[in-house]
């Protein structure tokens, strides 16, 4: 006989009725009835009863085993009677009579309960997330998760994508979020940089000549934490292909993301292939957001032109300075109380708007504080360009551009979740597309990329050369998922001049090109063909068929929200000796003087 097991605590069953048996696992729970003691033995298959009498000779040491600790039991499997029988767990038509009792590792007193849905502090379950862990909720999300990664893998693959990793080491880039420095013992004052995705070594693998790449790829970035990305590190499926359009892509993609999702939905509703598409002036007017939650159906429009003018001087007076209108429609919100209306308003109130003014269409005549600064013709139009027929309501927003999208989309899912209409039991995708090449950076008074300074702009070089750049699209996409953009994407700038241009406009010379970039720049000098992909995260994907709100629950040893790993104590302080040899000197930020 095995010396810890020959089954698993999920396994056994009646079949195995009058058999000798022998289990390990923790102690999941004890009951004392009086001349038995039931104990339930865990592992990561499953559960077992097991029972034991005070007359056994093993009684003392299982008495003594605390919950959680590690025991080897070997007992016979007996039938339990039927008004005993657990159906609830697949060992529950049998138990286990001990003869032998044996404990490998005592628990101390457990900080955290691991054999209930009791709430502990987050940074707890992170100190001691080798507890959590055991918790029958959070093993069965990384279960999840690793059975999500291999069948992106096998999906992949039977794409013929090919699976490479590349340098974790590398070099650091002007662009994107900040990095985690190594420093670099061999080269004095010199600093090595983790990746914040593999962009370039892609790239360089299609200019080498493989046509498709993949990889479950580590990315770092020195950033907050928010509940649906990790500070410090993160994985996505990255992939990159050869001679393809954008179309290619999404064709690649769509059935990996659509595949994944059936296959763990649990009776969840997928989008239907093709995922729909919105570009991205469409998709700020429409949901006032580039990471639209398409099953929310309100959609939203522009309705500036129709308060340009009009005797809602309020509206009137904004547009003349720069403002703009959204209108978001309320279906069938006439039938809501009072109290409805006036809840929206106090709520935009705290979002630091005046409030939100709104009109109710009924068919004797509009309601509502705006309807009557309006005449026939306008509210007419307001119906037609939003959709609205007697019954709905219309809310609005008014402020500068910016502000006008996002409270509009903050008011578009409160009042989606507050009439009902957000359907939690679907998975809706969409793509937005043709997002700006470039933007204007209020804070440095200048021209800067807005997504991707890798991406080819639409036009390519003539539009670079002759646009306004404020006005140039790029082929650049994201694709969203019930509101959480899974991953960026891009048809990748393959020619060193269009390079060199697009750099410039964002004002990078040409030598801050060659010294960042040279490797890439160097490649393309030498036949480099069309080429693009994108790079889904696998954080969010498990997250979101988990079910899970916050992206910790799906990741085996998260940092918290300071970026502090809780368990491994990181970041820590390092011996003096370890500086010496990088030729580094730490240098503590002054305390602030008190006023």
């Amino acid at each position: 006989m095995h010396r810890y097991r020959t089954h698993t605590c999920g396994a056994l069953t009646v079949s195995e009725e009058g058999q000798i048996v022998r289990l390990s696992g923790w102690v999941h729970r004890k009951r004392d009835h009086g001349n038995l003691l039931f104990i339930d033995i865990r592992d990561h298959y499953g559960v077992t009863q097991c029972v034991i009498e005070t007359t056994s000779a093993s009684f003392k040491a299982a008495e003594a085993a605390r919950n959680e600790s590690v025991v080897t039991i070997t007992g016979h499997v007996v039938k339990r009677t039927a008004e005993t029988i657990n159906t609830k767990m697949p060992t529950g038509g049998i138990e286990v009579v001990i003869d032998s009792f044996h404990i490998e590792s005592q628990a101390d007193q457990l900080p955290i309960q691991v054999n209930s849905d009791q709430e502990f502090p987050e940074d707890t379950r992170l100190r001691y997330r080798f507890l959590d862990l055991r918790r029958d909720k959070m093993h069965a999300n990384i279960v999840l998760r690793s059975q999500i990664i291999a069948s992106l893998r096998r999906r992949m693959i039977e794409q013929d994508f090919l699976e490479f990793q590349t340098p974790i080491l590398t070099s650091s880039s002007p662009e994107g979020a900040r990095d985690f420095l190594v420093p670099s013992r061999m080269h004095p004052g010199k600093f090595y940089a983790l990746p914040q995705a593999p962009q370039q070594f892609k790239q360089l693998l299609m200019v080498s000549g493989f046509d498709k790449y993949f990889q479950i790829a580590p990315c770092f970035r020195d950033e907050d934490a928010r509940a649906d990305r990790s500070p410090g590190e993160f994985y996505q499926l990255d992939f990159e292909m050869s001679y393809v359009t954008q179309e290619d892509v999404f064709q690649a993609i769509e059935p990996v993301l659509h595949g994944v999702f059936t296959e763990f939905a649990k009776g969840r509703q997928i989008s239907a292939l093709p995922f729909p598409r919105f570009r991205y002036e469409d998709a700020m007017v429409w949901f006032g957001s580039d990471k639209p939650d398409i099953r929310n159906p309100i959609r939203m429009a522009d309705v500036t032109a129709i308060f340009d003018g009009s005797e809602f001087n309020a509206f009137a007076k904004a547009i003349t300075k720069g403002s703009h209108v959204r209108a978001i429609p309320a279906p069938n919100a006439s039938s809501q109380p009072r109290s409805f209306f006036e809840k929206l308003n106090d709520w935009a109130v705290s979002q630091g708007a005046p409030g939100l003014g709104y009109i109710i269409f009924a068919p004797e005549q509009a309601k509502g504080p705006i309807a009557k600064f309006l005449d026939a013709d306008r509210l007419q139009q307001l119906k037609a360009q939003t959709g609205c027929k007697d019954g709905d309501a219309l809310f609005f927003v008014c402020a500068p551009k910016a502000t006008a999208e996002k409270l509009s989309g903050l008011a578009r899912t409160r009042i989606g979740e507050e009439l009902g209409l957000i359907d939690k039991n679907r998975f809706e995708f969409c793509w937005v597309v043709d997002f700006p090449m470039f933007e204007y950076n209020e804070d440095l008074k200048k021209v800067d990329f807005s997504h991707n300074p890798f991406s080819m702009p639409q036009g390519g070089l003539e539009a670079l050369l002759n646009q306004d750049p404020l006005t140039i699209k790029a082929y650049q996409y994201d694709i969203v998922c019930n509101g959480i953009e899974l991953s960026s994407g891009a048809i990748r700038n393959h020619l060193p001049e269009v390079m060199y241009k697009a750099f410039e406009i964002a004002g990078y010379g040409a030598e801050v090109v060659e010294e960042k970039f040279g490797g890439m720049l160097n490649a393309f000098k030498y036949g480099a063909p069309p080429h693009g992909g994108c790079a889904p995260g696998i954080d969010r994907i498990v997250m979101l068929l988990a079910n899970e709100p916050n992206i910790r629950e799906v990741v085996a040893f998260p940092m918290n929200q300071q970026a502090q790993d809780m368990l491994m104590q990181a970041p820590s302080e390092v011996m003096e000796r370890q500086l010496k040899e990088l030729h580094i000197r730490v240098e503590m930020p002054k305390e602030k003087a008190k006023a």
